[in-house]
């Protein structure tokens, strides 16, 4: 079976980590995620009035709608998701301009389409913002999930990388790029040891990316992808199988 191309890399910096740690002390072993590339350095963000940087951006609403209520699918600002006010949809993700591939999500199922995060600087390509209005009752969260290459296993981020979302006076917008353009992979080469790190989405070490959207009563969601990168790659994560 092909070792994909983030593999090779963590094979070469095994192989130099191991080297060095022998010549040190010969009953010592250590695993390692791979080697990140220099970053470049962050963009400062000027915030708006609502906590979001100024300049152009991407819009997408994610819309709470009661489940026996038909949904609206024209007009509207940038991309628009419709999902169940109180259940669970799956937000299937693929690589390419941004679009909303598959609005109607109060099937359980929507479809949208963004670019590759990683452009090979070591720090995410642009940057995802995200806020909640609505009914202060309601609320909702969000979290990236994939299948693993090699397993087969289907995750999704836990703990601190689950997005919360429910409108609160003042509300404002929040960056979420961390959370919402990684995922926690196992990037460890051997099958008996596991090192999660952060990843950015579509690498080839997972396939079948989404966000699991689960609402309870949240009518709004809305987001903002903005062209500015405001976060490194990587970092220690935690994941729950799906």
């Amino acid at each position: 079976m092909q070792v994909p191309r983030t593999r090779f890399a963590a094979i070469a910096a095994l192989a130099t980590l191991a080297a060095a740690t022998l010549s040190a002390c010969d009953s010592a072993t250590t695993t390692t995620g791979p080697a990140l590339q220099p970053s470049r350095p962050l963009a400062s963000v000027a915030a708006t009035g609502n906590g979001a940087p100024s300049g152009s951006h991407y819009n997408l609403n994610i819309i709470g709608v009661p489940k026996d209520k038909s949904p609206n699918f024209s007009g509207g600002n940038g991309g628009r998701i419709f999902v169940e006010l109180n259940g669970s949809t799956r937000i299937d993700l693929t690589k390419g301009d941004y679009q909303v591939l598959d609005a109607d999500g109060t099937d359980g199922t929507a479809a949208f389409q963004l670019p590759d995060p990683d452009d090979g600087s070591g720090n995410l390509a642009y940057s995802v913002w995200i806020r909640a209005l609505g009914n202060p009752k309601g609320q909702a969260s969000m979290a990236t999930c994939f299948t693993e290459l090699e397993t087969a296993s289907t995750w999704c981020n836990s703990g601190d990388l689950v997005v919360p979302l429910k409108h609160l006076a003042g509300t404002k917008f929040v960056d979420v790029s961390k959370q919402l353009l990684q995922f926690c992979a196992d990037v460890n080469i051997d099958p008996l040891v596991t090192t999660l790190q952060l990843v950015p989405i579509f690498s080839d070490l997972g396939t079948d990316y989404f966000w699991q959207y689960d609402n309870t009563g949240l009518r709004l969601a809305q987001m903002r992808f903005y062209p500015i990168s405001t976060t490194a790659i990587g970092g220690d994560c935690t994941r729950v199988a799906k």
